[in-house]
């Protein structure tokens, strides 16, 4: 289990997170969503005990990254969003290099290397030179190796960043077979439409302060107090809209074409069904009637400003 507690990093006057706290368990795959300069990596470099905390803590199975930092970092695979990769190197040897550096017993690297690069898809790679790589490939290559010592817990920053569509897909397939593995995942991006595709917990940063975490559909359910419907009619949509104003839970109505009408509305399915046969016994025509389903980004709008540190 990752416990955060009250973390917090200072420079000077500036606060760069503010008392953040969450708990993740096994299997969890979290995504840490916010704007650059929000905080997402300072907490993870701090988590990862890189970066020391001014005030507050984390635990990882029990080790606490202030005071047992070792023990912490052999749990944990960190991939930041920019690494290093050594030239005149082959994949094998990379993985093996790194291998020793987590003592990995020598008699059992052959044997890591092969099931790392299996779950990676990069055994037909394992004799090439690393610099021969494509980006994607090179991408896997670093999640390789941060799973050479079986970690409990990955820190992944960014980690589809500069990836092309397939690349990203195969990453976003991985990332959520190592949840099911019984893995804590921890990935931050603010491409959140992919986030919301194999993360089951998502938190939003934004200038250092948590403002949202929780199960990513309570998350979308918590930040909207109304439904939006959208009603698509033959004709008369700006009459329609009018009309609707003066009905029972509706809180705005605009029409945003001809035949297009957006409504924020307060009430329940049944009290859709009675929005509906109010518009039909009025005689509006129309043809379509759903509700616009929320989303990650709608709620990452919501809540941020855009302000950055």
């Amino acid at each position: 289990m990752l416990e955060v507690r009250n973390l917090r990093k200072q420079y000077g006057d500036l606060v760069a997170v503010n008392g953040v706290s969450f708990c993740l368990q096994p299997g969890d795959v979290f995504g840490f969503i916010g704007s650059n300069g929000a905080g997402k990596t300072t907490t993870i470099r701090m988590i990862s005990t890189l970066l020391e905390p001014t005030a507050g803590t984390a635990t990882l199975n029990g080790a606490d990254i202030v005071k047992d930092p070792l023990a912490v970092r052999s749990m944990i695979g960190y991939m930041p969003d920019f690494f290093g990769l050594y030239d005149d190197v082959k994949v094998w040897e990379y993985l093996d290099f790194f291998a020793s550096i987590y003592r990995v017993p020598r008699s059992q690297r052959g044997d890591v290397i092969d099931n790392v690069l299996q779950l990676t898809d990069l055994t037909v790679k394992k004799d090439a030179f690393v610099q021969s790589l494509s980006r994607g490939m090179q991408q896997r290559l670093c999640l390789a190796r941060c799973l050479v010592h079986d970690p409990a817990l990955l820190l992944l920053d960014e980690p589809a960043s500069g990836l092309d569509p397939r690349a990203r897909a195969e990453l976003k397939a991985l990332i959520g077979e190592l949840g099911k593995m019984g893995k804590i995942v921890v990935v931050s991006s603010h491409i959140l439409p992919e986030l919301a595709d194999f993360c089951n917990t998502v938190g939003i940063i934004e200038r250092g302060d948590l403002l949202a975490f929780g199960p990513v559909d309570q998350i979308v359910k918590g930040a909207h107090t109304t439904r939006v419907l959208e009603l698509r009619l033959l004709r008369e949509a700006n009459a329609s809209a009018r009309f609707m104003l003066d009905l029972p839970h509706v809180v705005a109505a605009q029409a945003t074409s001809e035949s297009l009408v957006c409504v924020d509305f307060s009430g329940d399915y049944e009290q859709q069904a009675e929005l509906l046969k109010h518009l039909v016994s009025e005689g509006f025509p129309v043809i379509g009637f759903r509700e616009q389903e929320a989303d990650l980004e709608d709620v990452f709008l919501r809540l941020t400003t855009g302000a950055v540190q």
